[in-house]
């Protein structure tokens, strides 16, 4: 059975799919009809249900949770290592409610997050995530929110830290923050979505234990990325909550929930 599968380009995907999409591991009869895009992307893409089996942002799963399923495996929550907020050092101290914030996309959980630390400033500006430090540095906004491997590279360009949000959030919770998962359509068969869950979590076991499997795979679509940038972007995304969410991960999910005013009513995890 083929099934369309969307994730991003980002080391931390690339890393946990390669094992399935490649048959490394066994898939249980299932195929992969791959599309890889920036998360916002595939956020918007969720919204019309055009893949079987997705990456999306927990901010965007808060929309999505009476179409979609929670897979248990595959999520990206960290320990105090959420999206960053920068700005030139001019502008650190200026922050202020007036001042224009670029922003990876309206349904990244990035956005959530900066909405939830700073209610009242609601001057953003959307852009490819990629291209946010460098909006920064022209003064084209005034801060900047950046994530993924930008969290590694930003201080090389004598940009500097406002806030970081993942510790925002645990001084706040005392739990992980969740940033990423990937779940499945309601629309296929309970049975299908349990196998969907369990090639995954092969997956993912089989690159933890032999991630030099994974590399050329990563490497070919991280592109420029140094290495080293590489494997810390794998190490701090790629842990124990993305082989189970475990207990203190579904704490997490329903915090989000609750604190967004969404019901878990229909919340269902696999």
């Amino acid at each position: 059975m083929k099934l369309k599968l969307a994730y991003s380009p980002c080391p931390n995907d690339t890393f946990m799919f390669d094992a399935m999409i490649h048959h490394k591991v066994d898939t249980e009869g299932l195929e992969f009809e791959v599309q890889l895009h920036d998360v916002e992307a595939l956020n918007v893409m969720s919204f019309d249900s055009q893949s079987d089996v997705t990456k999306i942002s927990y901010n965007a799963f808060l929309h999505l949770h009476r179409k979609y399923a929670l897979l248990s495996s595959g999520s990206a929550l960290g320990e105090k290592c959420g999206p960053l907020l920068i700005a030139k050092k001019d502008k650190v101290e200026s922050f202020n409610p007036q001042s224009l914030v670029a922003i990876p996309g309206k349904y990244t959980t990035a956005n959530c997050l900066f909405s939830m630390a700073f209610p009242n400033n609601i001057n953003t500006k959307e852009m490819l995530f990629s291209e946010i430090e460098d909006s920064v540095l022209n003064g084209e906004v005034d801060a900047g929110l950046i994530i993924h491997e930008n969290r590694f590279t930003y201080h090389e360009k004598c940009l500097e830290k406002v806030i970081d949000l993942g510790e925002y959030w645990q001084e706040q919770t005392q739990l992980p923050i969740p940033l990423g998962c990937i779940v499945v359509s309601k629309l296929l068969d309970s049975s299908l979505q349990i196998k969907i869950q369990r090639v995954l979590r092969r997956s993912i076991e089989f690159a933890l234990e032999f991630p030099k499997e994974s590399l050329n795979y990563v490497k070919k679509h991280a592109q420029e990325m140094d290495i080293d940038i590489m494997k810390s972007h794998i190490q701090l995304y790629v842990n124990e909550y993305s082989l189970d969410l475990g207990d203190r991960g579904r704490d997490a999910v329903y915090y989000l929930f609750k604190k967004n005013g969404v019901s878990v009513n229909y919340l269902e995890i696999i």
